[in-house]
């Protein structure tokens, strides 16, 4: 990519954020993953790991500050499990590519191929990034604005659907109050090497099979199969 357009690229990301920054060259490094300066040695800006870094804890002291606000009844524990879940890779990707950030990404071309889960670290990255610019540039206010914008939609959902519980918390509220049942557990099967062991795990309400789970540990597996077995009773649906 061309310098001019970068340039162009970052009058239109400033429309897209919703944001017009002071220095400019703040927005240019947020955008910037470390591989593209060691692509592009002509680059004479820094990548955005600073800025994360600092949009990181801005975003922690501004969604603890609403959730302690908005849920005045809830204990510690709980409102840290919602900040958890309102602030996780997969929040705060959604958020990047809801705004349609990824064409604005400056990285190396091997980076640039990556899908899945490392672009989606990519993404939450460049949102904490956004912040710390923000907040660099225009203050503490400005960056809560915008964090509001992106995120504090989502609490309602987490809250009523129970997305702040880990999956067999929630399975085990929800059979309890359905079903009036506490589910268990059975490995269903393991295979590989012992450094390498892959475990299936079935979730069962009394006799009934209800799904299974995969993973490394039969702790990942249950809860995988925790997940499966929401789905699968149509409780992922329920609200409070």
């Amino acid at each position: 990519m061309e310098e001019r357009n970068i340039e162009t690229d970052l009058s239109e990301l400033q429309t897209v954020l919703g944001v017009q920054f002071n220095n400019v060259a703040l927005l240019k490094s947020a955008i910037t993953h470390r591989s593209y300066l060691n692509e592009h040695r002509e680059a004479n800006w820094d990548h955005n790991e600073r800025l994360e870094f600092l949009g990181d804890a801005v975003l922690e002291l501004v969604v603890t500050d609403f959730l302690f606000n908005k849920y005045e009844d809830k204990p510690e524990g709980e409102l840290t499990a919602i900040r958890a879940a309102l602030v996780n890779t997969n929040s705060l990707s959604s958020a990047s590519e809801a705004l349609g950030v990824n064409k604005f990404l400056l990285m190396s071309k091997g980076e640039s191929k990556d899908e899945g889960r490392a672009r989606q670290y990519i993404l939450a990255n460049v949102l904490e990034a956004f912040i710390g610019a923000i907040y660099m540039d225009q203050g503490y206010d400005a960056a809560q604005t915008f964090i509001a914008g992106q995120l504090f939609k989502h609490t309602e959902r987490i809250v009523s659907k129970r997305l702040w519980q880990d999956p067999k918390s929630r399975f085990q509220e929800l059979s309890q109050e359905h079903a009036s049942i506490t589910p268990t557990y059975e490995t269903v099967s393991q295979e590989g090497p012992d450094h390498d062991r892959v475990f299936t795990v079935g979730v069962f309400l009394r006799h009934e099979k209800i799904a299974e789970g995969t993973g490394r540990s039969k702790q990942e597996a249950e809860q995988k199969a925790a997940e499966a077995g929401i789905v699968a009773k149509g409780w992922d649906n329920d609200t409070e």
